[in-house]
């Protein structure tokens, strides 16, 4: 596998690059700040054509708000995200399709939801009465294809979600912790349908903060600390032998402050 090109922080690692191929998405030397704030700093990750990226960070380390950049809907304050090496222009951005970790629904049925989303596409007719029924079945949501969307569960809402993204048929799809607070059997659904979009040749983005999920999903990690590229490489080597600091913090339970790293037994008199 060839891992993704990087600028590390320092202490970080830089894996090797096996080939030329170029990439799918490319983040070159990001920096955002808001509020006099600098959130990310130098940012610079590739994007495999047809890979599972993982992003992971303690909270607050820029995680959601790097797949924002990549995805278009802001702009970085230095630097750029590049499409296919070219700019990331609206046109590139309508091959792409966002899931957030509270699902964003219409106040419409599960089926006006699907074909909302169809129409602004310009779909019509057969094509998209045939993608609509498909994206249902997927997410074993036919029965409840006339009732109002947000009476769903979380897990069938956060299915329509994906469902409704996957139906545009986009090259490359970012989801934000889109299992967060579901149970095991919906993320298993939501995990499925993931796996199975990625073997029809979709390109995945993901942030979360399970490690389990990481190992099940995850081909190459990106591990972000306070704004900053820590580590990034293959999942298996990032969670299971960490070079930097900040990653071993994070998979033994400790809070990471630079030099002055603390476990939480520190702040609550307890081992977790």
């Amino acid at each position: 596998m060839r891992e993704m090109a990087f600028n590390p922080a320092p202490g970080a690692s830089t894996p090797a690059t096996a080939n030329s191929e170029t990439p799918m998405l490319l983040v070159r030397d990001v920096s955002f700040s808001a509020g006099g704030n600098r959130l990310l700093a130098n940012v610079d990750i590739d994007i495999r054509r047809g890979s599972r990226t993982l992003i992971m960070g303690p909270n607050g380390a820029g995680k959601s708000l790097l797949l924002r950049l990549m995805h278009g809907l802001l702009q970085p304050e230095t630097g750029a995200v590049l499409w296919q090496g070219g700019r990331l222009t609206p046109e590139a951005c309508r091959a792409q399709a966002m899931v957030f970790q509270r699902p964003v629904l219409l106040r419409r049925s599960v089926m006006a939801n699907l074909k909302f989303a169809l129409s602004v596409r310009g779909l019509r007719g057969r094509e998209r009465a045939e993608k609509i029924r498909a994206a249902l079945a997927d997410a074993g949501l036919e029965h409840l294809a006339k009732r109002p969307a947000r009476v769903l569960s979380g897990g069938e809402q956060q299915r329509l979600s994906l469902v409704r993204a996957l139906a545009l048929e986009p090259e490359l799809l970012f989801l934000d912790e889109p299992t967060a607070s579901l149970d095991p059997a919906s993320t298993a659904a939501i995990e499925q349908l993931v796996l199975e979009a990625n073997e029809r040749g979709v390109t995945i983005v993901l942030v979360t903060h399970d490690a389990g999920q990481a190992k099940r999903l995850g081909q190459d990690l990106v591990f972000l600390q306070d704004g900053t590229v820590a580590e990034i490489g293959s999942v298996e080597t990032v969670l299971n032998s960490p070079k930097s600091e900040p990653v071993r913090a994070w998979r033994d339970g400790r809070i990471y402050l630079g030099p002055n790293t603390r476990s939480l037994k520190d702040f609550t008199g307890r081992s977790h």
